[in-house]
């Protein structure tokens, strides 16, 4: 269908049930994918193949939904499965013959997303890869985003200003004595759009302006946090590590060489809209092509980014939607246990944590048995994981 009819129809939000469902779905599988990925992530596993575990997962998973249905519903990968270790910031998903290996004691950030007709369902989750729990400066790293990402959660809600997020999840990061690592967006999420036009930056600075946003009922979110031991500035150390691209929509271009003409006509069928990683086109010898579909914007590269060696870096991503009765968290995975060096005394902090995420309802409602009155899900420092956490998510030992 073109865009036009599209655009015609009216956007669908969460206002229909069906997109609350397929969002619901996606977060579903993604939730799987990821614990998946953690389960499969062991000292000396190569990265490339624990990152196609995750992507094969997510096109076998999203292939059995909506199977028979008269019109073709696409979904699939909606962000390729990335684990970027130690001081790599993001965007790690290496192409086939890399012989790159995860060691004990390695800071993995695991990094997907999928969607079941273009309503997208991303997730971000920081493992480190040992037993026991974990402590000093990797596990202030962790609790910095975490506790980080929970604030997040309770800001990013009707009535609310992106620039009260960006400006909450700096001071928890100083908290930590950690910092938001700049250049990261939170974006709102629509239909078959990844990197909608509202935004949470990150760290406000002079470099980076974004228009001033309010949150709104019905509205999906991808809210992403990255924290640094460090300085908090990453860098493109090299070029030939970006394997993720996304095709730019409203650009065009003659491309000259062939073999950009050929790569790009293969990413136009197989990869419209959605971000994927040069592992999944068929023509290996891609890199040529892409660079010129890239100096003429055709596709937009993301980067693999890069803190000083000896920084720890932490990542959590999650999806949320403001539904009428609340934010509805969909997508996380449990953390490992931590022992942080510093604990939150921040009065102002603290308040935010124990905002609820949820509003009362109204009259009776359905409620679940069981359940002492309504809980209002207040969440610490100490206890980083409240009930947004989605079923299906096992915890980890």
């Amino acid at each position: 269908m073109s865009s036009d009819e599209e655009r015609e129809e009216k956007e669908l939000d969460l206002t229909s049930p069906e997109v609350v469902t397929k969002y619901k779905s996606a977060a579903e599988i993604i939730n799987k994918a990821l614990q998946l990925v953690v389960s499969e992530c062991k000292p000396k596993a190569k990265i490339v193949d624990v990152c196609e575990i995750g992507d094969s997962y997510i096109r076998e998973q999203t292939g059995n939904m909506y199977k028979n249905v008269k019109k073709k519903i696409e979904r699939g990968v909606a962000f390729p499965t990335c684990i970027s270790v130690n001081n790599t910031v993001c965007h790690f998903s290496p192409l086939a013959s890399d012989e790159t290996v995860m060691e004990a004691g390695d800071v993995l950030k695991i990094d997907l997303g999928c969607h079941i007709d273009g309503f997208i369902a991303v997730v971000a989750h920081t493992h480190v890869l040992q037993d026991g729990p974990v402590t000093g400066k990797a596990a202030d790293v962790i609790a910095a985003a975490n506790t980080a990402a929970e604030v997040a959660l309770r800001l990013v809600r009707p009535g609310k200003k992106n620039k009260d997020v960006t400006d909450a999840i700096q001071k928890v990061a100083a908290a930590y004595d950690c910092k938001i690592v700049e250049g990261v967006l939170s974006h709102q999420l629509k239909q078959f759009v990844i990197d909608g036009n509202k935004v949470v930056l990150s760290v406000s600075n002079t470099d980076t302006r974004v228009d001033d946003a309010e949150f709104e009922e019905n509205e999906v979110y991808a809210i992403d946090i990255v924290t640094s031991s460090g300085e908090g500035k990453p860098k493109l150390l090299d070029e030939k590590q970006t394997t993720i691209y996304k095709r730019a929509v409203d650009k065009n271009y003659h491309l000259k060489m062939k073999a950009s003409r050929f790569i790009f006509s293969e990413i136009s069928q197989k990869f419209p809209i959605m971000p994927f990683t040069a592992r999944a086109l068929e023509e290996k010898r891609a890199r040529l092509g892409l660079v010129e579909c890239v100096n003429h914007e055709l596709l937009q590269p993301y980067p693999v980014l890069h803190e000083k060696p000896g920084d720890y870096v932490a990542h959590i991503k999650f999806t949320v939607l403001l539904m009428p009765n609340g934010s509805d968290r969909v997508t996380s995975h449990p953390l490992q246990e931590l022992q942080p060096t510093k604990t939150i005394d921040d009065p102002e902090i603290k308040a935010w944590l124990a905002l609820a995420t949820k509003t009362k309802k109204k009259g009776g409602g359905k409620k679940k048995k069981g359940k002492k009155g309504d809980k209002t899900e207040e969440s610490t420092e100490a206890d980083p994981m409240d009930e947004t956490t989605t079923n299906g998510a096992a915890s980890q030992e």
